[in-house]
């Protein structure tokens, strides 16, 4: 499942940087979270970071895209190979 950010946000800057998937960004009141990106921290660290480090714990997972472990791995590593830089042969 992918994390959202509520109304609640305060817009304290705290959870953008932590997210390894750079799935965080500024939307037009709070911060929002892009569920094509968010892995909730599979890959990288056994819990979600944003969720460790928010201060009015806003960041609940989104019911509207439920997603296993396995397919949330399987996000992950389409996303690192997407990341990976591209050589060139010859």
């Amino acid at each position: 499942m992918a994390l959202t950010i509520t109304s609640e946000c305060i817009n304290c800057d705290v959870c953008e940087p932590e997210c390894p998937n750079q799935a965080i960004s500024m939307g037009e009141e709070f911060y929002v979270i892009d569920p094509a990106r968010c892995t909730e921290c599979v890959g990288h660290f056994g819990e979600p970071q944003c969720v460790q480090v928010c201060p009015v714990e806003c960041i609940p997972v989104d019911p509207e895209h439920v997603e296993t472990r396995e397919q949330l791995q399987a996000k992950y590593d389409l996303l690192q190979r997407s990341a990976l830089p591209r050589t060139s042969i010859g």
